[in-house]
């Protein structure tokens, strides 16, 4: 007998996604855990080892449930970096369940042809990002940290189609980072660069998780 499908998983909560295009919508979190990058300006570092393994079932189990204290359309899979594990049995079972999942990566791995949703945030030094993505992401997230420069911002715009949304994301909405993204953005436009966006962490702001 095959054993059912498992992944290495954090954590899983309700709440809202507090980043994006799609910020501010009721949201399920599944938080998978291992991540490939380990970025220092990272503010999820527990999920880059341990984790447990669930089985995807058992996954689908406790977002049904929180589903019924949250009108949540769509699950966030996130990290870590999600695309390290095979989340395809779980991207199909939440689908069975009339769910849209949206999959936060950071490019490295090829997309899942099956996510409603992509949102890519290459990491830097060199800001890898595999060619499926350049179609597929419907959004492209640059953490404004300390090291970010306006010819990162050029490197990675360059990659994506003009209509893809670039969103300046500030490290844990510091106050440095804020103003270092508010430059960005301002020398971007003045360099011809286009479809750049400001952002902050919503659910940063309203104390949730």
């Amino acid at each position: 007998m095959r054993r059912p499908p498992t992944l290495k998983t954090t954590e899983i909560f309700a709440s809202v996604q507090g980043e994006g295009l799609r910020q501010g919508e009721p949201t399920i979190f599944v938080r998978l855990a291992g991540c490939n990058r380990r970025c220092g300006f990272c503010d999820t570092k527990k999920a880059w080892r341990g984790g447990r393994e669930m089985p995807v079932e058992k996954i689908v189990d406790e977002v049904g449930r929180l589903r019924r204290g949250v009108p949540a359309a769509w699950v966030c899979l996130t990290g870590g970096e999600p695309l390290a594990q095979d989340v395809r049995s779980l991207v199909l079972r939440l689908h069975e369940e009339g769910l849209k999942v949206q999959i936060e990566t950071n490019g490295t791995f090829p997309p899942d042809p099956r996510a409603d949703w992509h949102t890519v945030s290459p990491k830097p030094p060199d800001f890898d990002v595999h060619p499926g993505f350049v179609r597929r992401a419907r959004e492209v997230k640059l953490v404004v940290c300390r090291a970010l420069t306006l010819d990162d911002v050029r490197t990675v715009r360059a990659i994506f189609p003009r209509a893809t949304p670039l969103i300046l994301q500030p490290q844990s909405n510091a106050s440095w980072s804020r103003k270092k993204a508010l430059k960005i953005l301002e020398d971007s436009y003045r360099s011809g660069l286009g479809g750049i966006r400001l952002s902050v962490q919503l659910h940063r702001v309203y104390g949730l998780r």
